[in-house]
C-alpha cells in the first residue's frame, strides 16, 4: 500500500490555504490529524455477549456516561465505552447485518424506529423486524418518539420466540422532543436564512443557534429517551441487556458537525457500552396505539429529510 509522506501532504495542503480560505484550513487539519494513520479496529456487535441490545441513535459516548451517571435507576451507568464500526446509521446496519450470517439472525428479533432500514436491508433476514417509524412516526415532531419503540419491543419480548432483540431508538438524535421544551431545533427556517431550511448543525456552524444550547437540548433528548429505555428493562427479561449507540454526534470538533458517513473521530466512533440486566416486572402493558398521521403518505425521502438528511 502506498503510504503519503507527512511532510509532502502538509506542504501541498500548505500551497492549497492560499487559495481555498477557512474550509480548506478545517479540511487540512482534520487530514493532518486523522488521515494520515490508520482508522481503530471497530469492537464486534453481533458477536458480543448480549441478548438485548438496546441502540440509541447518534449517541455520544461522553455525554451518555454524564447522563447516565445522574440518572436515578441502578440499571443505568456510565459503563464502558466501544469503537463503533461506522459513523452513520447506513454504515452502521450495513457493517452489522449486511455481511452477517443467516443464521445469527434467524433467532434475533430488530426493533427500529431509524427509515434507513428501508434504503439498507433490501430483504428480511431476521426472525421478525418491526419498523415502528412506518406507524409511529410523528409528523408534527418530524421523528419516532421512544414511547412506541418501547411498547413493541415490550411485547416482542414477552412472547419468548426470539433468544435475542435489537431495540432502534431515533433519539438523542435531533430533532429534541423532550417534555419542556420549546420549538425550534430544527435550525433556522427558510424566511428566516438563506433559500433552504437549515438543519440544527448548520445552525450551530453558522452561528445561528449557540453551542450551550444544542448540547443541552442533546442531553434533554438523552435524557428522555433513557427514561424509556428504564421502563423497557423493567418489562422484559434480559441477563445480559446492552446499551449502545450505532455512531456518535461531532459538535464542531475538527469543523465536522453532525454524523458524516466515513469520518473517523472519536466523538463519532466511540460509543456506551452499559452492560445492564432486564426484569420484566409488568409495570407497563402497551397500548398498541400509534402516532396520528398528518401525512399518511409521506415518503421515506420525506421523513429521512426530516430528520436533517439530505437524500
Amino acid at each position: 500500500m502506498l503510504r503519503t509522506n507527512p511532510t509532502d501532504a502538509a506542504a501541498t495542503a500548505a500551497r492549497s490555504l492560499r487559495h481555498a480560505g477557512l474550509g480548506a484550513v478545517r479540511e487540512f487539519a482534520w487530514r493532518t490529524a486523522f488521515s494520515l494513520r490508520r482508522p481503530p479496529r471497530p469492537d464486534p456487535v453481533l458477536a458480543a455477549d448480549w441478548d438485548l441490545l438496546v441502540v440509541l441513535d447518534a449517541c455520544r459516548a461522553d455525554v451518555f456516561s454524564e447522563v447516565a451517571a445522574d440518572h436515578p435507576s441502578e440499571r443505568l451507568h456510565p459503563g464502558e465505552t466501544r469503537i463503533s464500526p461506522a459513523s452513520s446509521s447506513v454504515g452502521w446496519l450495513e457493517a452489522v447485518f449486511g455481511g452477517a450470517d443467516p443464521e445469527e439472525l434467524e433467532d434475533l428479533a430488530y426493533v427500529s424506529g431509524n427509515p434507513y432500514t428501508d434504503r439498507v436491508l433490501e430483504s428480511d433476514p431476521f426472525g421478525a423486524i418491526e419498523e415502528v417509524w412506518r406507524e409511529g412516526w410523528d409528523d408534527d415532531l418530524g421523528t419516532v418518539p421512544p414511547e412506541p419503540i418501547t411498547d413493541r419491543a415490550i411485547d416482542l419480548g414477552r412472547t419468548g420466540e426470539f433468544d435475542r432483540m435489537v431495540v432502534h431508538y431515533m433519539q438523542p438524535h435531533f430533532p429534541a422532543i423532550a417534555p419542556g421544551l420549546s420549538g425550534g431545533d430544527e435550525g433556522v427556517s427558510l424566511s428566516a436564512f438563506g433559500d433552504e431550511p437549515m438543519s440544527v448543525w448548520e445552525a450551530l456552524r453558522f452561528g445561528r443557534v449557540s453551542e450551550q444550547t444544542v448540547r443541552e437540548r442533546y442531553r434533554a433528548n438523552l435524557a428522555y429517551v433513557l427514561g424509556e429505555v428504564e421502563d423497557l428493562l423493567s418489562n422484559v427479561e434480559s441477563e445480559r441487556a446492552v446499551i449502545t449507540a450505532d455512531h456518535g454526534n461531532a459538535i464542531g470538533e475538527y469543523g465536522i458537525y453532525g454524523h458524516p458517513s466515513g469520518v473517523s473521530l472519536p466523538c463519532l466512533r466511540e460509543v456506551p457500552w452499559c452492560v445492564t440486566t432486564g426484569t420484566d416486572r409488568g409495570t407497563r402493558e402497551p397500548d398498541g396505539r400509534t402516532a396520528d398521521q398528518s401525512e399518511p403518505t409521506a415518503t421515506v425521502d420525506d421523513r429521512l429529510e426530516r430528520l436533517g438528511y439530505r437524500t
